[in-house]
C-alpha cells in the first residue's frame, strides 16, 4: 500500500505539531506545508525537509489528506476549498464559527465522498479514557477549565475555542439527549468572551 500523502495548512502553534507527527507517521508522507506567514512556513518545511507552498491550492493538487490548523474564523473557507478539491480533512476544533457553516462543511464532505474529522483530541486523553468506564449514567456533570490567558484563539469566543473540549467530553460520557446546558462568560482581556 502506498503512503498517504498529507499536507498541513497553517503551521503555527498547533499546525507545527501536525507537521511533526505526519513526518514521523508510518504509512504517511508529509508532502508539504503552507501558511499565511511565509517565513513560518519555510521554517517548518525546512525542519521536515518538505516543500513549502505559497498557496494552499497548489498543495491540494499533490495530497490525499490535509490538516487545517488556521484561525477558526478561516475554517469554513479553507475547509471548503479542501473538500472541493476532493481532499480528506482533519480540521482543528471547532469545525466552524457557526452551526450553518458546520452543516455546510458536513454536507460538502458527504457530497464529495471525503472524510471530514474534527480534532477533538481530549476524548483520547489517557485520563479521560480511564475515567469513562467508571462513570455510570451521569445525572449531572459540571466542568471547570482554568488556564493562563494567551492571545491565540481569541478570534472566537472561549466557548468555541476551549469549552468545546468540555462539551465533547461530556457527550462522550453520556451520548444521550442533553436536557439543559448553562454557561456564563464575559470579555475581560479580549473582544470576545474569554472567561
Amino acid at each position: 500500500m502506498k503512503p498517504l500523502r498529507v499536507g498541513v495548512i497553517g503551521v503555527g502553534h498547533l499546525g507545527q505539531h501536525h507537521a511533526r507527527l505526519y513526518a514521523a507517521l508510518p504509512g504517511a508522507t508529509l508532502a508539504g506545508v503552507t501558511d499565511d506567514d511565509p517565513e513560518r512556513a519555510k521554517l517548518i518545511a525546512d525542519r521536515h525537509q518538505v516543500p513549502v507552498f505559497a498557496q494552499a491550492a497548489a498543495l491540494l493538487e499533490r495530497i490525499d489528506a490535509v490538516s487545517v490548523a488556521v484561525p477558526t474564523s478561516a475554517h469554513h473557507a479553507v475547509v471548503t476549498a479542501c473538500l472541493k478539491a476532493g481532499v480528506h480533512v482533519l480540521v482543528e476544533k471547532p469545525i466552524a464559527v457557526t452551526l450553518p457553516e458546520a452543516r455546510d462543511l458536513v454536507a460538502l464532505a458527504d457530497a464529495k465522498g471525503c472524510v471530514l474529522q474534527v480534532g477533538h483530541i481530549e476524548r483520547f486523553n489517557p485520563v479521560i479514557r480511564a475515567v469513562r468506564p467508571l462513570i455510570g449514567k451521569p445525572g449531572f456533570i459540571e466542568c471547570h477549565r482554568l488556564s493562563p490567558f494567551g492571545s491565540r484563539g481569541t478570534d472566537v469566543d472561549v466557548v468555541l475555542d476551549l469549552m468545546i473540549h468540555d462539551l465533547d467530553m461530556v457527550l462522550s460520557f453520556d451520548p444521550g439527549p442533553v436536557e439543559e446546558v448553562r454557561a456564563a462568560g464575559m470579555p475581560v482581556l479580549s473582544a470576545t468572551n474569554d472567561i
